[in-house]
């Protein structure tokens, strides 16, 4: 599902969508970069075979690329609302479990490919792990569980071996949430145009997008709302000289120490958001049932088994999904 708003970036940061979120920011080795691909909105993609699966949709090749030294580590941050990067709130709520993966593409010219003709190779993933304690696999642990737990920042080593040249990264988080269904995956991503430096010569084999996902893999057509025994991310394995993270391990490396109130600022060039973090409101403490007070945006969620969160719609209608989860909608 997918809305389609006139407003610019800028105004669609006045209006909360509960739980979705954007890619928004680059850091390389520590330091602000700015060569992100910004969506135009924190609405999902949910049509596996449509371009959008790329780099989102709407977004426009930036003048700017990020300078990376191959081996290095960069660092992917995600948040709700464009130019929010407080810690307050999560980087992606209402309970959008499931894994978060990073790929690459070696293009001709990172300002200007669109990644259609391009093949995609994983460089990193962090995706499920079981929680021996918990219940449902709701209570598992999940890439954007830790995402969360990280300030929105999630550390991915560019390959040693790869060689020179422009690469388009496309960082991608899935919610699950909702995925018991066709169509109910939930895809989040964004493309950050690079240039890689050094003196590999790898050339991975990789996939298509559109191409790699179907709406029936069962890393996407799962209720993880039951008890997993596995769970198998989509699309390829990691390359052999990429990296993956254990679900529920702690934060490293930028994911503790990148500076939560200050955005990347760079000469790079791009689009990315230089504004400090401001805080977003409160969350609601209407009691599910009443619903006063506050109200819901569209696509936001509205009702669940143990919500507590607002439950009147601005917009469209309360709508059930799973014993766990209403959208508006």
């Amino acid at each position: 599902m997918r809305s389609t708003l006139s407003a610019a970036v800028a105004a669609l940061a006045a209006t909360h969508v509960a739980g979705h979120a954007t890619f928004q920011d680059l850091w390389i080795n520590g330091h602000g970069a700015s060569c992100a691909r910004l969506p135009q909105s924190n609405s999902p993609v949910t049509d596996v075979t449509s371009k959008d699966i790329i780099c989102n949709a709407g977004t426009k090749p930036v003048s700017g690329k990020c300078s990376v030294a191959a081996g290095s580590t960069v660092t992917v941050e995600m948040h709700q609302q464009p130019g929010d990067r407080s810690c307050a709130s999560e980087a992606i709520g209402g309970a959008h479990y499931g894994p978060v993966q990073v790929y690459m593409a070696s293009v001709a010219d990172a300002s200007a490919a669109d990644g259609s003709s391009s093949s995609w190779f994983k460089i990193f993933a962090d995706t499920w792990a079981k929680n021996p304690s918990g219940g449902s696999s709701d209570d598992d642990f999940w890439g954007t569980k830790d995402i969360n737990t990280c300030c929105g920042r999630m550390d991915v080593k560019i390959p040693t071996d790869i060689a020179p040249g422009d690469y388009l990264l496309r960082a991608e988080a899935l919610a699950l949430h909702t995925a018991s269904q066709k169509g109910g995956a939930q895809f989040y991503m964004t493309c950050f145009q690079l240039t890689v430096t050094g003196s590999g010569s790898a050339k991975p084999a990789g996939v298509s997008l559109p191409g790699a996902y179907k709406d029936s893999d069962p890393g996407i057509l799962v209720d993880i709302h039951g008890k997993l025994g596995s769970y198998v991310a989509p699309g390829p394995t990691v390359y052999a000289g990429g990296s993956t993270k254990a679900a529920g391990s702690p934060c490293s490396g930028c994911e503790s120490t990148c500076a939560a109130g200050k955005g990347p600022s760079s000469t790079a060039g791009g689009n990315a958001p230089t504004a400090t973090a401001t805080s977003t409101a409160s969350a609601p403490t209407t009691t599910a049932g009443s619903g006063s007070g506050c109200s819901v945006s569209l696509y936001g969620q509205c009702g669940g088994n143990g919500f507590t969160g607002c439950t009147n719609c601005a917009s469209g209608t309360c709508k059930k999904q799973n014993d766990y989860y209403s959208q508006c909608i």
